[in-house]
């Protein structure tokens, strides 16, 4: 899903769930996590309203989406994933 995201994710976290309890988390948890957030602003329908009627996404709803695709890359690109990456201390709000 993380087309949405200029200059962005590429990735596309897989559809399997959540790491096991004594499994380190991976690049897909974290993406997956992103994915989550992002959904939860609206993004994709306000992305849809765009296309169709040519009004812009708002720009706090843009920054948003952008900002949680930068804090997945970085927490991705960590030799150590954080065992509490879902932490609303990691991403934006």
């Amino acid at each position: 899903m993380f087309r949405v995201i200029e200059g962005g994710l590429s990735a596309r976290p897989s559809a399997a769930a959540g790491p096991a309890d004594d499994a380190a988390p991976s690049l897909e948890d974290v993406l997956r996590e992103a994915e989550r957030r992002i959904e939860a602003t609206g993004y994709e329908s306000w992305r849809n309203r765009e296309t169709l009627t040519g009004i812009p996404v708002p720009r706090e709803i843009r920054y948003l989406a952008m900002q949680i695709g930068y804090v997945a890359e970085a927490i991705g690109r960590l030799t150590d994933i954080p065992a509490d990456f879902r932490s609303d201390h990691y991403w934006p709000a």
